[in-house]
């Protein structure tokens, strides 16, 4: 095959998982189902989301599902990441100042996050999801991303504050201190369970009268839970 130069056009670039178009392919089906913040779609369609999953699934990496990733958790389904990222920065200027992951899992969130945001700290309770995210991440040279084992019910104090904060796992009641956490003009989008047995993404942004809180579509994630493990 030739250009329209009269030279040898370069092959495509990637044919299977690694190629942009499988990417792009996901970007405009989110996009179909109502994701319309560019940023975040510009982020789902750079980051490779099968370099985060298990070797056995990663022909399923690219579908609108959650998958397993060990110790009882899941990477979310991107569906459900790319609305939570749109929520945490939509009508915002970006980059977002820096901003604090609750649960880690396998990386994928916080790389990103790392695109959207000027710094990450993503904290992670289990020590094998965080060994396994810092492997996965390492690779990518992420500058701007850093990774802490420990208990995320507590925040993170010592990068505090945040223009925001993101959970991977939901409760009854959003801790306190990570509404503490929040600077003036921050926000925070999380699952909580705002009936017995339903759970809905729950958006509080912090102003300077106090907090304010949205409610949006029902989701099923994990249970919080404190302790390193």
């Amino acid at each position: 095959m030739r250009s329209v130069a009269g030279q040898a056009a370069a092959p495509a670039a990637g044919v299977g998982l690694d190629s942009a178009r499988v990417r792009q392919a996901l970007v405009q089906r989110l996009r179909q189902q109502g994701l319309r913040h560019e940023s975040v779609l510009a982020a789902l369609a750079q980051v490779e989301r099968h370099r985060f999953v298990d070797s056995a699934l990663v022909a399923q990496a690219y579908e609108d599902t959650a998958l397993p990733i060990g110790w009882g958790q899941t990477i979310s389904k991107p569906s459900v990441v790319g609305r939570m990222l749109e929520l945490l920065c939509a009508g915002r200027a970006l980059p977002l100042g820096r901003v604090l992951e609750i649960g880690t899992g396998c990386g994928y969130q916080a790389a990103l996050l790392a695109r959207l945001c000027r710094e990450v700290y993503s904290i992670e309770r289990i020590r094998g999801l965080h060994e396994r995210a810092r492997d996965h991440l390492r690779p990518l040279r992420i500058a701007n991303l850093h990774l802490i084992l420990g208990d995320g019910c507590g925040g993170y104090p010592s990068g505090a504050p945040y223009a925001g904060i993101i959970a991977a796992a939901g409760g009854a009641e959003l801790p306190a201190a990570w509404l503490e956490q929040l600077e003036v003009g921050g926000r925070l989008v999380a699952p909580a369970e705002v009936r017995p047995g339903e759970q809905r993404l729950v958006v509080v942004e912090r102003t300077a009268r106090g907090w304010q809180r949205h409610e949006f579509e029902s989701v099923h994630f994990v249970p919080l839970q404190s302790g390193v493990v």
